[in-house]
């Protein structure tokens, strides 16, 4: 009987979910042993024209980690959709647009003038040259792929029928979901594929939690000698554990920093970066509307903190110019 054909792909990110895979170590032996990787570039030689000459459907699924930001990504994102029967969102940056999608917050051009342009500490460009799409040159016409305006989650441009979230995915979920697909045991589309629990909910450091509101200020790692045992909200840490699923095995509180929320929100909230926020806030020890202020302000960069992997995929999307300015449009 043939084995079930499965593709990984790489679109907009840091190549933190390839790794995630590779990561699977001695147990990728036991996924080659019941899939057929068909489509696989990051690792093999595998080309766009391979996939483009299987039949519709072909893969049985394929993975697509990384946010949709040009034209070829989402020409590839809608290639992978066509030949896989199940596409599913591989990582933070598929799943809900990612670090890359902090890119939402300012213009295409200001971000072209900020890596090419003289700004740049780093970049000699006396003729303020920029990317070109087409290009004239000895060998012939030479085309890039164009940037759009925003950063888009997967599922923004194409149809996605699970949800494999993390940055990078945790090895345990990753094992789990290529298991699920080969014995047919997967839940609903849609799902996404990781407790539906908040991090807080088994935290190993839960019991030092207290029970009333009670954030007076907030520090950042560096600034004070951390507890290895006590709730990093209880020692002025912000933590996004009360907004953020479970799933990772509490990787980063086991090394002893706050959890930052890459597994997303929980399946009630709409919006992660305002069911974070709100989170937070409830446990601020303090009914003086001033007080409260303050101790929130003591928040760096709130957008890159709430919004960390989910801009695009939140109620906000991006940033917009004021009106007569040329307003952003998705």
């Amino acid at each position: 009987m043939a084995k079930p054909k499965v593709g990984f792909y790489w679109c907009a990110s840091c190549g933190g979910c390839e790794e995630a895979v590779v990561d699977l170590a001695e147990a990728v032996l036991d996924v080659v042993q019941v899939v057929d990787i068909v489509f696989w570039p990051c690792a093999t030689d595998f080309k766009r024209s391979d996939v483009e000459a299987m039949a519709d459907g072909e893969m049985a699924a394929c993975f697509v980690n990384g946010a949709i930001r040009s034209s070829e990504q989402l020409e590839m994102a809608e290639l992978c959709r066509r030949k896989s029967q199940l596409l599913v969102a591989f990582g933070s940056c598929s799943h809900t647009g990612g670090v890359p999608g902090m890119a939402n917050m300012f213009t295409r051009e200001a971000i072209l003038a900020a890596v090419y342009g003289n700004g740049s500490f780093s970049t000699v460009n006396p003729q303020n040259t920029l990317p070109s799409q087409h290009v004239a040159s000895p060998e012939g016409q030479l085309e890039l792929p164009s940037l759009d305006e925003s950063v888009k989650a997967l599922d923004q441009v194409v149809p996605v029928d699970y949800y494999l979230p993390g940055c990078p995915p945790p090895v345990k979920l990753i094992v789990e979901a290529v298991t699920a697909i080969v014995q047919g045991k997967l839940p609903p589309r849609g799902t996404v594929l990781a407790p539906d629990v908040a991090q807080c909910r088994d935290c190993p450091r839960i019991d030092s939690k207290p029970e009333e509101a009670f954030i007076k200020q907030f520090v950042r790692p560096h600034q004070i000698q951390i507890d290895p045992e006590k709730c990093f909200l209880a020692q002025g840490l912000l933590c996004l554990g009360p907004a953020t699923r479970s799933g990772c095995d509490h990787a980063c509180i086991n090394g002893n920093m706050p959890c930052t929320g890459c597994l997303g929100p929980l399946s009630r909230a709409t919006d992660y970066g305002a069911a974070a926020l709100s989170a937070i806030a409830s446990l601020v020890g303090s009914n003086d509307a001033r007080e409260i202020s303050a101790i929130m302000d003591q928040i760096p960069d709130p957008a890159g903190t709430f919004y960390r992997y989910s801009l695009p995929a939140s109620q906000l999307f991006r940033r917009l110019e004021p009106a007569g300015n040329g307003g952003q449009q998705r």
